[in-house]
């Protein structure tokens, strides 16, 4: 491992270990089974040709509804917002998704994290103390499926 790669890494070992406290199976993309729990968080997620890949893209009830960008501990959040919304908008159309472009976004460096909820009428990154639990993001996102937002 790489100098520049191992703090990278210590910061997707840490968000492992807080995707795991709040629920969540991690697993990775090659051995991916989104009927092992209710809430799965699958590594390095290709995305569309010119989109990169998604360090995490968050399955609900074998649904996709988010993704986590990653990165080294010590990173400004706020600068990666505009990569991890590009991440969002990157899923293949044959996958399954609550809603496209995808609603949840995580950046994260294992000790801070902000999430963008694409379902609040006004979404804006906020700080967060935990990632949320497979749980909740289902509960929003089945009160805004039933509850949509008015037409302008």
């Amino acid at each position: 491992m790489t100098d520049a790669a191992q703090p990278e890494q210590l910061a997707r070992r840490e968000i492992d270990r807080l995707l795991v406290a709040a629920g969540w199976s991690v697993q990775d993309v090659g051995a991916a089974n989104l009927a092992a729990a209710r809430g799965v968080a699958i590594r390095e997620f290709p995305l569309l040709s010119g989109f990169g890949f998604a360090d995490y893209l968050l399955y609900v009830d074998g649904k996709a509804c988010g993704v986590i960008e990653a990165k080294k501990q010590g990173a400004t959040l706020t600068g990666v917002e505009a990569q991890s919304a590009r991440y969002a908008q990157g899923l293949p159309p044959t996958l399954p998704a609550w809603r496209r472009p995808l609603p949840f976004i995580y950046e994260s460096t294992g000790l801070e994290t902000h999430c963008t909820n694409g379902v609040d009428p006004a979404p804006r990154a906020r700080n967060v103390f935990a990632f949320h639990r497979p749980e909740t993001l289902a509960e929003w996102l089945t009160q805004a499926s039933a509850d949509p937002p008015a037409a302008p």
